[in-house]
């Protein structure tokens, strides 16, 4: 492993620590916490759902599934499993709360909002957006579920804010695949850099930030760069070492009298 992902990986491990006092009292602290997430959900019995799930979630629970939680609460399975896989209820409204806290609480004027394409490995064809396609945590294409995520980084802390599930075209023009899965009839296809955009769109305003960064496959297309900088947004995003550049700075080939003035030729980045 390298040096630098072996010294972040300690610093990951001390931060995962947990002392003993820090659970104490966790379950009435866990609703109100809860509250403005769950403000947005229509009925009461979601919002009590949503205290209970989370609940069994943090449990000694071995196996944290629907029915297994419900049983934890001493409830029949179905009021719960209908709550996580069939009620319809909107995830928009309690993201945007989400990312108004994250503002709020470790907001700097120079902060940095940052993008990054994640997946995960699956196997079957029925789960939303599950396809062969690159698996980054593997280095190879493979059968995964890809998540696009916008966490936002201040000298105070760091914290994901936002994702979106990106569904391949092979899914979003399979409109038999995509009912059978619950996917919404309007949800069209977009590419990775366009839910990241989306994202920026929805909570930006409310993320003080003075740059976006991203890695290589975000910084990739130029039209992903041209609309960051339609949106006078400062970026910092690696690039690929084959992407070609054009130095404007160097000193042009000389005029051969005749036609247009040349201008540099492009070359690749790593060779600039």
């Amino acid at each position: 492993m390298d040096r630098r992902f072996e010294t972040r990986l300690r610093e990951m491990l001390a931060q995962a620590q947990v002392p003993p006092g820090l659970t104490e009292g966790l379950l009435s602290r866990l609703e109100t916490f809860v509250h403005p997430f769950t403000a947005s959900l229509a009925e009461p019995e979601q919002r009590r759902h949503t205290v209970e799930y989370l609940t069994g979630l943090l449990s000694k629970l071995k196996h944290r599934t629907g029915e297994g939680i419900a049983y934890l609460h001493d409830q029949e399975r179905q009021g719960l499993q209908k709550f996580i896989g069939l009620v319809p209820w909107g995830d928009r409204p309690l993201l945007r709360t989400l990312a108004q806290q994250v503002g709020a609480d470790l907001g700097e004027p120079d902060g940095v909002i940052v993008f990054d394409p994640s997946a995960f490995a699956k196997k079957g064809t029925k789960s939303v957006g599950v396809a062969r396609q690159w698996c980054g945590r593997l280095g190879k294409k493979e059968n995964c579920q890809v998540g696009v995520y916008m966490a936002y980084v201040s000298r105070k802390e760091h914290a994901i804010v936002s994702t979106r599930l990106y569904l391949p075209k092979e899914w979003t023009t399979d409109r038999r695949r995509c009912k059978a899965a619950g996917v919404p009839g309007a949800v069209k296809f977009r590419t990775r850099h366009e839910l990241a955009l989306e994202m920026l769109e929805e909570h930006g305003a409310v993320l003080p930030h003075t740059w976006v960064a991203g890695d290589d496959e975000m910084g990739r297309p130029a039209e992903f760069r041209l609309k960051l900088r339609g949106r006078d947004e400062r970026y910092l995003l690696a690039v690929p070492s084959n992407t070609l550049v054009r130095d404007r700075d160097a000193a042009p080939p000389e005029y051969a009298g005749r036609g247009p003035h040349p201008q540099n030729p492009f070359v690749r980045v790593d060779r600039w």
